[in-house]
């Protein structure tokens, strides 16, 4: 019956009946053939009205989403064999092709049925049918073309959008199918739409253009259009003359950046990062960069009389600490980060003080270690820095 299992007649027809590898699939005489496709339309009927049944007799929201979801998830199944079972050179005799179509059309209009009748209890994320991707892709190449097309006034623009054609086309013509999801689809379509209502003449903000920004807002984290905008950001700091410079415009860059809104519950390539993410990693590692090169190239300049002067008025005033390297880095580094010190950077602070520091096993102390060790320390470490503070905050109580 129905009621026990509401798709095992169409299960039968496609896995067995249908099976290629089956040797009576040829010999389906013309009468069977013709019957089978008078009881596929009566079968579709009878399992939308038995899905719609047990549907009302469910109470919990849980009971109902799970079966709507098993209903669904089958369907797709039995969809994808049918198609695959009709590559075969047997199936291109006309009866049985014509009986294969009618299959293909009973299984997407009971999808149909659930999508549209039922679309609240679905998961965005179950993979698509491959007839659905098929016009999918279809409807997805008629707009590229268009968008092809289209003349930009911006060179940005222009450039922006070849990239985001360029990633398109690559994924129309990928073997993907099979993993492409609804929230995928409903993606490329909120894309394109927001690219048909874009208005060139809004304005831009600096080196961000208005295309840029409706991107990121969108999430679109191809590896394409990332590396697109973040060489337009070096050929903007390559322009700048000094390090100093380069830095200032780097740091402005970066703070527009962040004022920049990204939706990151949607994404182009749900197996990448988030694009603010990825931008946001790129910009600390330069930003560490220039820092490095701007205290190197300020070292570079000091006379060795100072250097030596220096090192002797260090060598002098030397104070002993009972903490290791990384204690000291440790507690320096939450004092920058507390705002208890403040200086132009969390270098400055380093490089002040340890000179003028030793351990009873090292005299001479490399600010750049201390720092750098800061960010690696052991729990141990962490353990005695935080007992030393307390260790302080007892002695202060005792005054």
């Amino acid at each position: 019956m129905i009621k026990t299992h509401p798709l095992e007649w169409l299960d039968s027809l496609i896995l067995q009946t249908f099976d290629p590898k089956n040797t009576t699939s040829s010999s389906i005489s013309e009468s069977t053939l013709s019957l089978t496709s008078e009881n596929i339309a009566k079968e579709s009927q009878k399992i939308q009205i038995q899905l719609k049944n047990e549907v009302f007799s469910l109470r919990k929201k849980r009971q109902i989403r799970l079966l709507i979801r098993k209903y669904h998830s089958t369907l797709i199944f039995l969809l994808d064999n049918v198609i695959e079972n009709r590559k075969n050179i047997i199936f291109n005799a006309p009866n049985l092709s014509t009986s294969i179509d009618t299959i293909i059309s009973a299984l997407e209009e009971l999808l149909s049925y659930i999508e549209i009748r039922f679309a609240t209890y679905l998961s965005l994320d179950e993979r698509v049918p491959i007839t659905y991707l098929i016009v999918s892709r279809n409807e997805l190449h008629l707009k590229l073309e268009k968008l092809q097309r289209k003349k930009w006034q911006n060179e940005i623009h222009q450039n922006i959008m070849e990239s985001v054609i360029s990633v398109l086309y690559q994924l129309i013509q990928s073997n993907r199918g099979y993993k492409i999801t609804y929230r995928q689809i409903l993606y490329q379509k909120e894309l394109f739409k927001s690219i048909d209502d874009f208005d060139e003449s809004e304005k831009s903000v600096d080196i961000y253009t208005s295309l840029d920004e409706l991107l990121i807002r969108l999430n679109f984290n191809a590896q394409v259009y990332i590396t697109c905008l973040i060489n337009r950001i070096v050929s903007n700091l390559d322009m700048q003359t000094t390090l100093t410079d380069r830095m200032s415009k780097l740091l402005f860059i970066f703070k527009e950046f962040r004022q920049l809104y990204s939706n990151e519950s949607i994404m182009f390539e749900p197996s990448q990062q988030n694009i603010k993410s990825v931008l946001h990693n790129w910009f600390k590692h330069e930003v560490a960069y220039l820092e490095r090169e701007i205290e190197l190239n300020a070292s570079s300049r000091i006379g060795v009389q100072t250097k030596h002067i220096d090192a002797t008025v260090a060598l002098d005033n030397k104070i002993e600490c009972i903490l290791s390297t990384d204690q000291m880095g440790l507690i320096l580094r939450a004092t920058d980060e507390s705002r208890i010190l403040k200086a132009r950077s969390m270098s400055q602070i380093f490089k002040t003080i340890v000179p003028y520091l030793s351990t009873p096993f090292k005299k001479d102390l490399s600010y750049q270690s201390v720092r750098s060790k800061s960010y690696n320390a052991e729990e141990r470490d962490k353990e005695i820095a935080i007992q030393t503070l307390e260790k302080i905050i007892k002695k202060i109580k005792s005054y």
